[in-house]
């Protein structure tokens, strides 16, 4: 019984383990920032910022100008709007170990 125990915990663990690796970027010719945004709401990303600052957070929903960041990587407890003009790049986890 402990065997099977076992096993069933390891087929468990390598069928989730793609589940936080998302999909590589599609990148178009006319995407923006604002365009791989919006592709990635409800993913969790990293956003580096013009100051050179970091911010990664689950997108949660996109405005016309801001960006709205929940679960805060090192503040899970808080959330974050962000001026989608200040950010220079969108960092998307593709692959787990």
């Amino acid at each position: 019984m402990k065997r099977l125990s076992f096993l069933v915990a390891f087929i468990f663990a390598i069928a989730c383990g793609g589940l936080f690796a998302q999909g590589k970027i599609d990148l178009q010719p006319s995407d923006t920032i604002i365009g791989i945004l919006q592709k990635n709401v409800g993913q969790t990303v990293e956003l580096r910022m013009k100051s050179g600052e970091k911010m990664g957070g689950k997108i949660e929903k996109m405005g016309d100008k801001l960006v709205h960041l929940s679960q805060l990587t090192g503040a899970e407890f808080f959330d974050a709007a962000v001026d989608t003009a200040d950010v220079s790049a969108v960092i998307v986890r593709t692959k787990s170990r």
